[in-house]
């Protein structure tokens, strides 16, 4: 298995003694709980006020407008996950590093909200989704199969949380990623799994002269087309809806695009639906075309915090969004990409928020 650097030494040697892996186990066992007291940290701007000064038990009750019960059991929790120190000679509270990070860095924020918002109520039926390969805590919001059918449905704060997530992570790299597409002048652009149409809309703010459509479900290019209304540049921008799903379904014939676009898209499908979907890609390409596959490959990053985020957001796919895909290692997107007939020119690391892009083109 290959692993950059950080990731390899983190996760090929046991480097915690005896001491520390019993307090992990525990901190695993109580995990549900440390989220939540670490959420209402947040909410409640107890961290917040934390960060301005140091403060006793009443007066983090009295700005946080909480009973000093609750106040007590919320801080002596923090004591214990990391986020508060205590100096015990004032008995003042003071924010940790840990808890700086949980309250400021704002990848660590949008997970937060996502994984509350979003995740929390339906993961208790993990088990479930993994022995029935469906994702059966979206039972929560609706009956569709997908999170990607009921997107437009979710209650309002679920939405806000979902593309905050989805938003943020793929928002990062538009200006990198946008200098790699466009290295080699493409007229034509066809953004598959495009969304609400965040990228294509820099593309022809990029380039006067080209244009894009995005292919993806009908009703996400009915949002597409909500949210790019009043863009100066909207007469550049195209939808195709399409199911693709369907083994059946084809992109569109007529376009002869210069460049394929799949940012954050195909860990949106399990294996043989993603070589499908690049089996189907590489029928519409030329020898000039060139597929860009954008994508947070876990094993590619820097930093192993990262790795984490990516290994258990794998879980989100299995129990919310469609129970069968993952954030992918890179060596299995490349296999895929292989086995579709296509090769990988060159990959783009380090790109935003831990992004790789794959530059793909028909095989020679």
């Amino acid at each position: 298995m290959n692993l950059f650097p950080s990731i390899q030494k983190a996760y090929s040697k046991d480097t915690l003694s005896a001491r520390e892996a019993q307090r992990l186990a525990e901190f695993i066992a109580f995990g549900p709980l440390v989220f939540q007291v670490s959420r209402l940290m947040v909410k409640f701007g107890i961290l917040e006020k934390l960060r301005e000064t140091p403060m006793t038990l009443p007066e983090v009750a009295q700005a946080a407008d909480l009973s000093e019960y609750a106040a007590k059991v919320l801080l002596e929790a923090s004591l214990s996950i990391g986020t508060v120190i205590i100096d015990p000679g004032t008995e003042r509270y003071s924010l940790s590093k840990t808890g700086w990070f949980l309250l400021t860095d704002p990848a660590t924020r949008v997970n937060l909200d996502f994984n509350h918002d979003v995740n929390y109520q339906g993961f208790f039926r993990l088990e479930e989704s993994l022995l029935e390969g469906r994702p059966a805590g979206l039972d929560h919001f609706g009956p569709w199969p997908t999170i990607y059918e009921g997107l437009s449905s979710l209650p309002p704060q679920v939405q806000k949380s979902w593309f905050a997530f989805d938003h943020f992570y793929s928002d990062s790299s538009f200006d990198e990623a946008l200098a790699v597409v466009f290295a080699g002048k493409p007229r034509r652009i066809m953004d598959v799994g495009g969304n609400t149409g965040r990228f294509c809309q820099r593309c022809v703010a990029y380039d006067p002269e080209v244009e894009v459509t995005i292919v993806d479900l009908p009703q996400q290019i009915a949002l597409m087309k909500e949210a790019t209304q009043g863009d100066p540049h909207t007469a550049r921008i195209h939808g195709h809806g399409m199911n693709l799903l369907d083994p059946g379904s084809r992109f569109p014939q007529d376009l002869h695009p210069d460049a394929i676009w799949m940012s954050q898209f195909l860990d949106c499908f399990s294996e043989p639906q993603i070589l499908s979907i690049l089996q189907r890609a590489a029928r519409v390409m030329g020898a000039g075309t060139r597929l860009f596959i954008m994508e947070t490959f876990w094993d590619r990053q820097r930093f192993e915090a990262a790795a984490l985020c990516l290994t258990l957001t794998s879980l989100y796919f299995t129990v919310m969004a469609n129970g069968n895909s993952k954030m992918y290692h890179s060596d299995d997107m490349i296999r895929l990409v292989e086995q579709a007939g296509l090769e990988v020119e060159s990959i783009h690391d380090g790109l935003g928020q831990g992004h790789s892009i794959m530059v793909c083109k028909i095989k020679q």
